[in-house]
Order: C-alpha cells, then sequence, then structure tokens
C-alpha cells in the first residue's frame, strides 16, 4: 500500500459491518487513523479488533448517528478530521401503505439526517485539515426507483441531493463533498432485503442477471472508489455523484440469461 492517507484521521459512520467496514479497512491499509461510528456495540469492537489485527491504527465510538446528542458527544471526543465518510444506512422493505410514520422517520433518521448532523459537527475540524472531504453513500436508488422500498428510495434521492447542497456550502472552506452510488453490493443489508422476497434464490439470481459485469460488486469496490474521492487523484472534484454499479443503470434492459 502507498500510505497515501499517512497521518490523517477518517471518520467512517456504520462501520461495523459491510461497505462501512471495507472503507474504515481501505483507509486504515493507507496509513489512516479510522474512528469507527457504529450503534451496535459487539459489531463495532469486533471491526476494529479485526482491522488492528491487520495492523491498521482505529477506534471504535458507540454512536447512533441519527441522534444529535449523540453525535456532539462523539465528534467531541476526536481531535482532528480529515476525511467523513458517511455511510450509515438502513433498508426497510415495506409498501407505503403498510409504513408507520415511526419506521419512515427511522430510515431518514440513519440515511439522512446522520449525515447533517456528521457534516455539521466534524465541520470545524474538517476546516483546519490541509485537504478535507467528505463522502456520502447513496446508492443506484438515488436515480431509479425499487418496488416495495419507498422509504429507502426517498432518503437516497435526498442523500445525492444533499451530497450537492453540501459541495456548493462548504466550498467556501476548501472541503470537497461528493457521493458514490452503489449498485448490487453483497452486504448484510443487502442479504436482508433479498431474504425479504418470497423466493430468496430466484431474487438473486435475477438481479445478478441484470448487471452487464454478470457479478455483484463487493465493499472493497465501493471502498476504493471513496478513497479515490478523498484523495489527492480527485482533487478537482465536487459535488459529482459517482456511480460503481458494474453497469446496472447503464442500459434500459439487459440480461445475462
Amino acid at each position: 500500500m502507498s500510505g497515501r492517507f499517512q497521518g490523517r484521521v477518517a471518520v467512517v459512520t456504520g462501520a461495523g459491518s459491510g461497505i462501512g467496514l471495507s472503507i474504515a479497512h481501505r483507509f486504515a491499509e493507507e496509513g489512516a487513523r479510522v474512528a469507527l461510528l457504529e450503534r451496535d456495540r459487539d459489531s463495532g469492537d469486533q471491526a476494529a479488533e479485526e482491522i488492528r489485527a491487520a495492523g491498521g491504527a482505529c477506534e471504535f465510538m458507540a454512536c447512533d448517528v441519527s441522534v444529535e446528542e449523540d453525535v456532539a458527544r462523539t465528534i467531541g471526543y476526536l481531535g482532528s478530521v480529515d476525511h467523513l465518510v458517511n455511510n450509515a444506512g438502513i433498508v426497510m422493505v415495506k409498501p407505503l401503505q403498510d409504513t408507520t410514520v415511526e419506521e419512515w422517520d427511522r430510515v431518514m433518521g440513519v440515511n439522512v439526517r446522520s449525515i447533517f448532523l456528521t457534516s455539521k459537527y466534524c465541520l470545524p475540524r474538517l476546516q483546519y485539515s490541509s485537504a478535507p472531504t467528505i463522502v456520502n453513500i447513496g446508492s443506484v436508488s438515488s436515480f431509479v426507483g425499487q418496488k416495495h422500498t419507498p422509504a429507502y428510495v426517498a432518503s437516497k434521492g435526498a442523500v445525492a441531493m444533499l451530497s450537492k447542497a453540501l459541495a456548493l456550502d462548504f466550498s467556501e472552506y476548501n472541503i470537497r463533498v461528493n457521493c458514490v452510488c452503489p449498485g448490487i453490493t453483497d452486504t448484510p443489508m443487502f442479504r436482508y432485503h433479498v431474504a425479504k422476497t418470497p423466493d430468496p434464490e430466484r431474487t438473486l439470481r435475477e438481479r445478478c442477471n441484470r448487471v452487464p459485469l454478470k457479478r455483484m460488486l463487493s465493499g472493497r469496490d465501493i471502498a476504493n472508489a471513496v478513497l479515490y474521492l478523498s484523495g489527492a487523484e480527485s482533487d478537482g472534484i465536487t459535488g459529482t455523484t459517482l456511480l460503481v454499479d458494474a453497469g446496472y443503470l447503464a442500459a434500459a434492459e439487459w440480461s445475462n440469461a
């Protein structure tokens, strides 16, 4: 590894598993000290131990990023912050007519309000960085709808537009803000979504058949895109939304079957 983030501090939310853990691993591999923000203490502790066992520097900080008091307290423990990755997210498979207000608010809280909160409280620290960045994790659902996931789709559309708005507002502080939108990625959350369908094996097969590159993405695929948008190679990029979807949205119709 190049050590291109040596001496930097990266904050990654929802880093206990899946894409967030992969992002934390990649930052640590490249020399960053990583702060893992995760609500679930067991997965957070395990993730931190895994990264340290691989030689990385990291610290787990228990935090519900949808709760202002939690975010303010947690960020308050940090010294400097160079890179913020807002990855925390949840999915809910339920038609709108069956969705409660509490369920809707929970999805919006974790997927959207968390970005507002972490960006707000990290801003004073990011301003002192020589090359500060924020990368928010959206989805292909930032662009297109999916059946029976209205709250999730609405939240991910908001993530893409909030990223653009923050890129404009934070440009005066030289903070670059971008959004990475993963396609079908092999994560616990995706497996949960598939498991909610009547025939999970068929759903998985049909989903993968619609991907031109004929495979699910890995968490590392997404992490590599995040590190690109956090590093010097992308110095001229802010306010963009980068699809990492193996070609999923490139065609109106596609089948590898």
